[in-house]
């Protein structure tokens, strides 16, 4: 089924904008943002905001791609590379097809669990012909057939299955989970929807790293240096070990800080992060649960880190009143709204210098934002 594309008109207060109702059923909407923000927590020129919620929602249903992935539950392929896809349904047999040749801009997944799917703009995943970054926020339902994906590519130049073969895994995907891009190439792929800006956000990133390498005196730096600026692969410069040392320099006292944060507010629901870099407010990142942001954090904060990391540092700090601020302007002056009916809605928001995307989950027992990404530009 193809979603359905709705545009709502100028100066539109949204209430699909609203992220965490307070005591409601399933499915209403209130005008009440119901958000609050805690003392920030700082690392170089990266600076985090906790954010607190009136209200969380049971999330336990949703798989993420990580999970999905490590299990197996979840395929993902070049298009036209259907087999393995194909939800084996007991009895039948396994006759994949091809869905249609393979395309940059396009994966193949299917869902073959029994979870509804969460999927996050930014997530990366390598291999196939080339690795691709996730374009927008979605859903999958349980159990699904072939879905395409709306998807960037994040390695330029390379069109050859990597070891012979077509299905993709996590970037990174290690103990602490996948790669989430940086805010930049998230940028770029949520609001441009433009491979050659996608392109052109990955050259910055992987330049301004190599000088970050550069500037380190140690023999290990320069040869880092060297093999990231010699890959077209934004995975591949992340998983680089000077480089997720120079992330984790960063990364790692915020990550600790907030989960200490999240362990002793779990009871008031903190659900999300503003992020600072440079002094300048560019990101939020909220979920309709505390375990939904648990399982999202550590790849969060390291793609909050990488941006900090690749940003020339200055001498400057956000404020929690514009942080504040930042968080509670939710009104926009148009919409656009894409519906999976009975499955999701996704927002895009355009205010006065910020985009809002909101994904609400339309599933039975549901009728919420599951993820808000806001950021400004």
């Amino acid at each position: 089924m193809r979603p359905i594309v709705v545009v709502l008109g100028i100066t539109l207060l949204v209430a699909a904008a609203v992220f965490v109702p307070c005591l409601l059923q399933a499915g209403e909407v209130t005008t009440t943002p119901g958000y609050s923000l805690l003392s920030p927590i700082r690392s170089g020129n990266l600076t985090v905001f906790p954010v607190v919620a009136i209200k969380s929602y049971d999330t336990a249903e949703f798989l993420t791609l990580d999970e999905g992935l490590r299990s197996g539950d979840v395929v993902v392929t070049e298009a036209g590379q259907a087999q393995g896809l194909i939800r084996h349904r007991q009895g039948e047999p396994s006759n994949p097809q091809p869905v249609r040749g393979a395309q940059v801009n396009n994966l193949v997944l299917v869902n073959n669990s029994k979870r509804p799917l969460l999927l996050l703009a930014g997530e990366i995943v390598t291999g196939g012909k080339q690795d691709r970054v996730i374009g927008k926020d979605r859903i999958v339902p349980a159990e699904s057939d072939p879905v395409d994906l709306s998807v960037f590519c994040v390695e330029p130049g390379r069109w050859v299955a990597a070891n012979g073969k077509a299905q993709f895994t996590l970037a990174g995907g290690g103990a602490g989970g996948g790669v989430l891009a940086a805010p930049g190439v998230r940028a770029s792929a949520m609001v441009a929807k433009n491979q050659q800006q996608v392109w052109d956000n990955v050259g910055k990133s992987k330049q301004a790293m190599t000088a970050a390498l550069e500037a380190t005196p140690s023999p290990q730096a320069a040869r880092a240096a060297e093999a990231v600026n010699s890959t077209t692969s934004y995975a591949r410069v992340m998983d680089n070990k000077e480089v997720q040392q120079k992330v984790d320099s960063v990364a790692e006292p915020v990550q600790r800080n907030y989960e200490s944060v999240i362990r002793q507010l779990r009871d008031k629901n903190a659900v999300g992060v503003v992020v600072a870099v440079n002094g300048e407010i560019v990101w939020a990142d909220i979920f309709a649960s505390t375990q939904l942001l648990q399982k999202y954090w550590p790849k969060l904060v390291r793609s909050y880190a990488t941006e900090a990391v690749v940003t020339r540092a200055k001498n400057a700090e956000a404020s929690q009143k514009d942080a504040q601020k930042f968080l509670d302007d939710l009104d926009g002056r148009h919409e656009t709204a894409e519906i999976e009916p009975g499955l999701y809605r996704q927002s895009e928001i355009t205010g006065d210098g910020f985009k809002v995307f909101e994904l609400r989950a339309l599933l039975p027992k549901t009728g919420f934002a599951v993820h808000v990404a806001k950021m400004s530009n």
